[in-house]
C-alpha cells in the first residue's frame, strides 16, 4: 500500500495522507515519464522482485517513456538488457541508461571530439567512443575513471600523471566497493580516493546521486521533471538526487533502505512503497 510521507514540525501536526489513487499525480498532473534504479528495485541476487516484470511489461506495452538507471558503467545497454533477461526482465537496451553513457554525453556537450584517457571496460570505451570522443593516451583533455574488474597499477600510474599534467579529471561514478561472489570489491570510488591522494585533484563524479545522472536521462526520453518520477531503493542516491532534479520520489523497501531508516535523514521521499508492485495498483 502506497505511503505519502509529509514532512511534519513540533509546531504542527502531521499532515494526514490523501486518499489512495488510481494513478500517481503530482502538482496536479499525470507522471507521464518514470525513471527507475535496477539493483533492489527490479532485480536482487539475479532474481526478479515480485512485481517488476509486470512494471515493465506495463510500461512497455502503453508506450510509456522510462528508463532504468544504473551507476554500473562496466556493460552497454545492450550487455545489461541480455544479463536483465536472463533474470527473468525483458526491458529494451534502449531503455538502460549507464553512467558510462551519461559521462559520454556530458563530455561530448563540453567538448565535442575530446581526447580521453579511459580506465574503464566496454561499457565505457562504447560510450565515449560511439559520442566522438578519441582514446588516447597522448595529450589527452579528460581522464576518465570508470568501473573495472581488472585495475591496472600502470593504468592508474598514467592516469595520475596525465591529471598532474593538466588532463581534467571526471569519474563515472562515486561508489567505493561493489558485490562479488566472495564479498566486496574496490570500484571507481575507492580508486578515485588513490588518484585525488596522489594528485590532489577532486575529479567531477557523473552517476548517482549527481541530479546530472536524471538530467541526461530525462533529455534522452524527451521527458520535463515536473511529469517525471524517480523509483529507488536508496535515500542517499536515488532520493536525494531525484528531488534535486525536481522529480516525484518513491522509495521502495525492497532494496536498501527500511523504513526506520527513513527518519534519519532530513528530507522526505514523495511516497514510500514495499515494492513496486504496489505502484501497479496506481497505474
Amino acid at each position: 500500500m502506497a505511503e505519502t510521507v509529509a514532512p511534519t514540525t513540533d509546531a504542527s501536526p502531521a499532515v494526514p495522507a490523501p486518499a489512495p489513487s488510481k494513478v500517481v499525480y503530482r502538482s496536479g498532473e499525470e507522471i507521464e515519464c518514470w525513471l527507475t534504479d535496477m539493483d533492489g528495485v527490479l532485480v536482487h541476487e539475479n532474481h526478479p522482485i515480485p512485481g517488476a516484470p509486470e512494471l515493465i511489461r506495463r510500461w512497455v506495452d502503453t508506450s510509456r517513456r522510462f528508463l532504468v538507471l544504473t551507476n554500473n558503467s562496466i556493460f552497454t545497454p545492450r550487455d545489461l538488457a541480455a544479463r536483465l533477461a536472463s533474470s527473468g526482465l525483458s526491458i529494451p537496451e534502449e531503455n538502460i541508461w549507464t553512467s558510462a553513457l551519461a559521462t559520454a554525453v556530458f563530455i561530448k556537450d563540453q567538448m565535442p571530439g575530446a581526447r580521453v584517457y579511459c580506465i574503464g571496460e566496454a561499457g565505457l570505451t562504447t560510450a565515449l567512443h560511439e559520442a566522438g570522443m578519441i582514446l588516447t593516451d597522448q595529450d589527452p583533455d579528460y581522464v576518465v575513471l570508470g568501473e573495472t574488474r581488472t585495475y591496472s597499477f600502470n593504468a592508474i600510474t598514467t592516469a595520475i600523471r596525465l591529471i598532474v599534467g593538466g588532463a581534467r579529471f571526471i569519474a563515472t561514478n562515486p561508489d567505493a566497493t561493489g558485490p562479488s561472489k566472495e564479498g566486496v570489491l574496490p570500484a571507481t570510488g575507492a580508486i578515485t580516493a588513490l588518484i585525488t591522494k596522489a594528485t590532489g585533484r577532486e575529479p567531477y563524479t557523473i552517476g548517482k546521486p549527481n541530479p546530472m545522472m536524471f538530467r541526461s536521462a530525462m533529455n534522452q526520453i524527451d521527458a520535463h521533471s515536473e511529469t517525471t518520477a524517480m523509483i529507488g531503493d536508496r535515500m542517499d542516491t536515488d532520493i536525494v538526487a531525484g528531488m534535486e532534479a525536481g522529480l516525484h520520489t518513491v522509495l521502495v523497501l525492497s532494496g536498501i533502505t527500511q523504513r526506520t531508516d527513513i527518519a534519519t535523514y532530513p528530507f522526505r521521499p514523495n511516497q514510500v512503497l514495499n515494492s513496486v508492485a504496489d505502484l501497479l495498483k496506481q497505474l
